[in-house]
């Protein structure tokens, strides 16, 4: 049996687990040892693990594991950020006959019972960045609806004001306008148009109006406080 070590780090991952590539080298050829294994290393140095085609180091492990090899990984973090990848490339090891060691997890799916676990800690680890993406949108979406500004550019017709947004009264005129032509049926050329044959200017002072610009500020709701 040969065992495939995989290893890697992203600069956010070494501040994260200080788990360096030497470590991760050190604890996969233990194992190698201990399961008296051929070992070969693959590395992936400042690579996001959110894909798996990107790293070359990666694809050229599993391009190297055979029937009965093992692809040994220091933590399933290591593998892969994505739940979906990490089961694809369960599932291609598994049609090669190979298995898959993560050492910090003790999954080995030699066994079924660790082929179980491993589906279970990959599906619980994303519904855990699901959670944490969840409650930025909702934090973010409380913000806009109280007038806070959530970053970006300042949209048109507002100001902000300690961090929050205030009506702008001369550029909410226009804003009316724009809605008033909109409900009406007119394109945004069109609204883009009138808007520069009135002379009215956009935020930066340009008096170019763009069709998307217009559609941002169509699109626009929040609450906010009259200046």
């Amino acid at each position: 049996m040969k065992a495939i070590g995989y290893i890697r780090v992203s600069t956010q991952g070494q501040v994260e687990d200080g788990v360096s590539l030497d470590a991760q080298e050190a604890k996969v050829r233990a194992w190698a040892v201990l399961n008296g294994a051929e070992v070969v290393i693959f590395r992936d140095q400042g690579i996001s693990g959110k894909r798996s085609d990107n790293r070359p180091g990666l694809q050229s492990a599993l391009n190297l594991v055979g029937k009965g090899d093992a692809l040994i990984v220091y933590s399933l973090s290591r593998l892969s950020r994505s739940t979906r990848d990490t089961l694809a490339i369960a599932d291609a090891l598994a049609k090669k006959e190979a298995d898959l060691v993560s050492l910090s997890e003790k999954i080995d799916t030699t066994s079924a019972a660790g082929k179980i676990v491993f589906r279970l800690m990959a599906v619980l680890s994303e519904f855990e960045r699901d959670q944490v993406s969840d409650r930025t949108r909702f934090a973010l979406l409380h913000k806009k609806s109280i007038g806070e500004k959530t970053g970006g550019d300042c949209p048109f017709g507002y100001r902000v004001r300690k961090g929050r947004l205030y009506l702008h009264a001369n550029e909410q005129k226009a804003v009316s306008l724009i809605r008033d032509l909109h409900g009406k049926g007119q394109s945004l050329r069109g609204i883009c148009r009138k808007l520069e044959d009135a002379g009215i200017a956009r935020k930066n002072g340009s008096r170019t109006w763009h069709p998307q610009i217009i559609s941002d500020i169509i699109k626009y709701k929040g609450s906010v406080k009259v200046a």
